[in-house]
């Protein structure tokens, strides 16, 4: 069951510009993939807004997010790579919410936790 209501119009864009002619999974996250990689306004802060457990961070910690990691780390989820610790780390898109982004960031973030909110996956 869907956690968010239903946005037409996001779910047409989605359809329209993200996941466009993709023929299955492995072709629907290289076509989110561009499309955040291109629409995210890199560097950007972020704060944690879950756990996961695939992810060091923790609810309220703030974050710098520098960039898309390698093509293959996102076979099955966005992941962003952003500054832990001294050193590059990539974590779940969906972990994070952008802190002050530009129109386009704050867009792209909001595509992206729909679609995981709405349950859809590759």
């Amino acid at each position: 069951m869907p956690q968010v209501k239903e946005n037409k119009a996001r779910d047409e864009r989605i359809t329209m510009e993200i996941i466009v002619d993709a023929y299955g999974p492995e072709e629907q996250a290289m076509g989110w993939y561009y499309y955040l990689e291109e629409n995210l306004s890199f560097p950007f802060n972020a704060k944690c807004i879950e756990t996961r457990a695939v992810s060091p961070l923790v609810v309220g910690e703030k974050v710098e997010v520098t960039g898309m990691p390698p093509e293959r780390e996102c076979q099955h989820e966005m992941f962003v790579t952003v500054r832990w610790q001294d050193r590059d780390l990539a974590v779940p898109l969906s972990q994070l919410q952008a802190i002050k982004p530009d129109a386009e960031t704050k867009e792209a973030m909001a595509d992206w936790h729909y679609w995981v909110a709405r349950g859809y996956e590759f």
